[in-house]
């Protein structure tokens, strides 16, 4: 009985504390391990250690959701639902970009090649990645990006903005492209780069190899200045084939996308 007693003033004693230390879940781990830890013969410190590893495994878990969803992904892709037999060229370096490691040198990832490759896939997978390593990410396309930039020079806090992007340890921007910048547009998204460079970790997609992006920003000068930050430290990850999305439809390729028309994505 008194022992009983002992065990049920315990877990009231625990369910206490861990309100105080808003770490509700550890109350559940610790009830649940407690018979588990008996029965093993483990150590007052095997059990502690086992009850905070479950409570930090789930903030983590936690964390990382609430990181993807404040990402701004347009559809949730992972690495385990990429077709890899469509582009197994670009696996093991997607392998290896998986660890990480990347955004704690704050290296860039550049993807390239044309529509329905993958790209975009790609680089929303390795942004959940990253997510889950603990970093804060961005998503959007090159001219929301664009917009965002204008808005906040108006206003006078680009200098705040670039600032501010910064604390994220990875901005993706996709359809590098797709549409041409004008001159102001185009020196907005340089300094976007210009802020990031050696300090954090950017992922573009574009359908245009780097030859191609003079008619993108519209100044020769400012893209090879632009590119020269960009693949100074990154990894250049080249997708070739038809487009998934014309797979059994008896299309073989998309028309070549020039710079010196406004294209608009499939």
């Amino acid at each position: 009985m008194a022992a009983t007693k002992s065990t049920t003033e315990s877990v009231k004693q625990i369910t206490y504390l861990a309100g105080a230390l808003k770490a509700p879940r550890i109350t559940e781990a610790a009830a649940r391990m407690a018979d588990q830890a008996r029965d093993a013969g483990w150590s007052f410190e095997d059990y502690l250690a086992a009850v905070l590893e479950r409570e930090v495994s789930a903030r983590n878990a936690s964390g990382a959701e609430l990181r993807i969803k404040a990402a701004g992904f347009p559809a949730r892709k992972t690495l385990e639902d990429f077709d890899w037999d469509a582009q197994p060229a670009v696996r093991q370096q997607v392998a290896a970009l998986a660890s990480g490691g990347f955004l704690l040198e704050a290296q860039n990832v550049v993807l390239l090649g044309p529509p329905g490759t993958g790209k975009t896939h790609l680089a929303t997978a390795l942004g959940i990645v990253a997510a889950r390593h603990g970093h804060r990410v961005l998503f959007a396309t090159a001219t929301d990006w664009v917009t965002r930039l204008t808005d906040a020079h108006r206003q006078g806090l680009l200098p705040k903005e670039l600032a501010r992007l910064r604390r994220y340890g990875l901005i993706i921007v996709d359809e590098v492209g797709y549409l041409p910048f004008e001159q102001d547009a185009a020196n907005l998204f340089f300094q976007l780069v210009s802020s990031r460079y050696e300090h954090a970790s950017l992922i573009l997609t574009s359908n245009l190899p780097f030859s191609g992006w003079g008619g993108v920003f519209g100044d020769q000068a400012v893209a090879a200045a632009m590119i020269d930050r960009i693949v100074h430290h990154a990894d250049v990850l080249t997708l070739k084939g038809a487009s998934y999305r014309l797979r059994g439809r008896g299309i073989d390729s998309l028309p070549s996308i020039r710079t010196t028309t406004a294209e608009t994505p499939d």
